[in-house]
């Protein structure tokens, strides 16, 4: 998505930034260990196909992601004037994951896919869908990744219009019939981990383990409204400067 370009998200436990060209080589890097592939239900890519994948994110109107880095010092933290630098603050040996929003149509609407744009005087339901992926074995288990979760929750609460807008756009969907229902997470059964940190921010199981070992946990839009930063994260949109 365009919606964040030029946005970075600055909380005292983590730094999110857009997902750039110069990051695709460390992300690579990330995405050649088979258990991170196990756990994303990703295939290999050659760097070649990860650049590609990168420009589809940046521009596709339907997936937003960020990378997650550290975060800044309390010192810079404090500066209400703080601008993040690429290249800079989120350096290869700063990032430690990625955190990404996917729009669907919700499941009631799929039997419908195709005549969604014409129908007449009723809603078009989304659900989005949340995963996160903590690169290092050394930067998880401390709540880097919960951290994470819940700063790109606050911020599809905070930018919600313009990110249906955007997806409205790409759609060529009126924009004023288009509404998020939920969210969802795909996670391994037997990912514990994940599935902890998603039910501790209220997501529920719904259903079975699928075909390929994934449960589905799920929250409703008045659901996802309750869910705040905790305690200490000092939320703050900044600019992103290339």
């Amino acid at each position: 998505m365009k919606a964040n370009e030029k946005i970075a998200i600055s909380t005292s436990k983590v730094l999110l930034v857009p997902y750039e060209a110069h990051q695709v080589l460390t992300y690579h890097g990330w995405m050649q260990d088979p258990a991170i592939q196990e756990a994303t239900a990703s295939e290999p890519m050659t760097l070649e196909e990860e650049y590609e994948n990168q420009q589809s994110w940046r521009t596709s109107h339907d997936k937003l992601t960020f990378i997650v880095c550290e975060p800044l010092s309390g010192e810079q933290r404090s500066d209400d004037a703080r601008i993040i630098t690429a290249k800079v603050d989120d350096s290869s040996d700063k990032m430690k994951g990625d955190v990404n929003f996917f729009l669907y149509l919700d499941d009631d609407d799929d039997d419908d896919e195709d005549n969604a744009a014409q129908r007449e005087g009723s809603q078009i339901r989304l659900r989005g869908e949340i995963d996160v992926m903590i690169a290092g074995q050394q930067h998880r288990g401390k709540g880097t990744g919960e951290a994470a979760v819940r700063t790109i929750l606050t911020y599809i609460q905070k930018n919600l219009t313009g990110i249906l807008d955007e997806y409205a756009q790409g759609e060529k969907l009126d924009k004023d019939k288009i509404q998020l229902a939920g969210l969802m997470a795909k996670i391994k059964e037997d990912n514990t981990g994940s599935r902890g940190l998603f039910n501790k921010l209220g997501f529920r199981q719904e259903g079975e383990a699928n075909y390929f070992g994934e449960v589905k946990m799920v929250m409703s839009w008045e659901e996802v409204e309750g869910v705040r930063m905790a305690d200490g994260l000092e939320y703050r949109e900044v600019a992103y400067v290339m």
